[in-house]
């Protein structure tokens, strides 16, 4: 339990949160200080509003000389909030101190007070102003207390918020911290096993040179068995070439920032000239490669064409790969109803389907039964998604796999393409 809580605690996204929060906390604690100040200072400003207000009220009276404290009101105005009952002292000339019934003795220290000021008087907290009188000086206070009170209030609020505000700060930090790093985390851990799968991939073509041309040196053969050794090197040579070039591809694709420029390519005529390339190798294994171009309109897409060229490359020499001798390779392309599919069929054992999910990821093969670095279906994936197309894996007609690739078809003013009559999609690459 302890161990599982520490691994939690060191984990960046919690870290993050808890450095979020002290920062949070800090900034609470300013505003709950700035807020306090406020409060305090505007109930102040208001007592010695009212201080002011009582002073010129009564020096105005028309029966100034008249007043006297405790007789007449002083504090008519019910609805103020935060207020406590006036007090008033009236100091005459000799210095006899006449007040209210509710004021307290009034202390030497103020009897001549001119500004607002803050005083204890008979143990009570209260604020005092005065002002001249005809007949001597006028000294007008109000206690403190409600606004102690209401600061009291304040503060208690506060507190009573800050655990929860910062217990919401960091729980909201902390699962936008782990949904932020989730996909950096994914990343990182797809990168480590991208390098690990990658030092794997290469040791083996390495390893075979290796072993291969050590043996050459160390004993004397004839020039046939020589041969045979330049042949493994070589063809050892050229998968190593075939991987290193295929890890670059996928490392300038996930660090380019920006792909290359798109262009309406017809696709039909790309994927006819691209499959043509491996005729060669067909022949040499005796497949039956065919290619065709479907539907009443024209197979335009915007796309990269370089980037469609690597993709059919792919999956045709995956066709012809898995296929067995003797078998067959069928390159289709179907336009209609608004979409372009590219269709590439072969009789090999095709794919499971618990495999179907996983053919995309890097260095995986669906079949230990050939070689392959199995990178030429993440490369195709790459180019699928970003070139906004969809993929269909499934089973040939005629046993085998079938990988297909729909796009939509770019919206030009071009005159249909001749060929079949077709009314729409044909029925085997619509279910693909």
């Amino acid at each position: 339990m302890k161990s599982r809580l520490g691994a939690v605690l060191r984990e960046r996204p919690t870290r993050v949160a808890a450095a979020a929060t002290l920062i949070v906390g800090a900034l609470y604690v300013t505003l709950a200080v700035a807020v306090v100040a406020i409060v305090q200072r505007s109930l102040v400003d208001a007592v010695d509003q009212r201080l002011a207000t009582e002073i010129a009220t009564t020096q105005h009276r028309a029966d100034a000389a008249a007043f006297v404290p405790g007789q007449d009101p002083v504090d008519t105005d019910d609805s103020r909030r935060f207020d406590a009952p006036l007090l008033v002292w009236l100091v005459a000339p000799s210095g006899s101190i006449t007040a209210d019934s509710l004021a307290p003795a009034l202390p030497a220290a103020f009897v001549r007070v001119t500004q607002p000021t803050s005083a204890m008087v008979a143990g009570t907290a209260v604020r005092l102003s005065g002002g001249p009188m005809p007949d001597g000086w006028l000294v007008v206070g109000e206690s403190t207390a409600p606004i102690a009170s209401a600061v009291g209030t304040v503060v208690l609020a506060e507190l009573l918020v800050a655990p929860f505000l910062m217990a919401l700060v960091f729980v909201g930090a902390l699962i936008v911290g782990r949904r932020v790093a989730a996909p950096l985390e994914r990343a990182r851990r797809r990168q480590l096993d991208f390098t690990a799968d990658a030092s794997h991939e290469l040791r083996t073509p390495l390893t075979v040179i290796e072993a291969e041309t050590s043996l050459a040196l160390v004993s004397a053969r004839d020039p046939d068995a020589d041969r045979q050794t330049f042949g493994r090197v070589h063809a050892e040579s050229l998968h190593l070439r075939e991987l290193v070039g295929d890890m670059l591809w996928l490392a300038r694709f996930d660090a380019a920032p920006r792909p290359p420029e798109a262009a309406p390519v017809d696709l039909g005529t790309l994927a006819t000239a691209t499959a043509q390339r491996f005729r060669a190798v067909c022949e040499q294994r005796r497949l039956t490669l065919t290619t065709e171009i479907l539907g009443p309109d024209s197979a335009v897409i915007v796309a990269p064409p370089e980037w469609l060229v690597r993709l059919v490359g792919v999956l045709v020499d995956n066709a012809t790969t898995y296929a067995p001798h003797g078998g067959a390779v069928a390159v289709r392309v179907v336009a209609g109803g608004g979409r372009v599919r590219l269709v590439v069929d072969d009789t090999g054992p095709g794919i499971p389907l618990e495999q179907r999910a996983l053919i995309f990821d890097r260095f995986h093969r669906a079949t230990s039964e050939q070689g392959g670095a199995g990178l030429g279906l993440a490369i195709g994936d790459a180019i699928v998604s970003a070139t906004g197309g969809r993929w269909a894996v499934g089973d040939a007609p005629g046993g085998g796999a079938r990988m297909a690739v729909t796009w939509p078809r770019a919206q030009m003013a071009t005159a249909p393409r001749p060929g079949p009559e077709v009314a729409g999609m044909p029925e085997d690459a619509e279910s693909a």
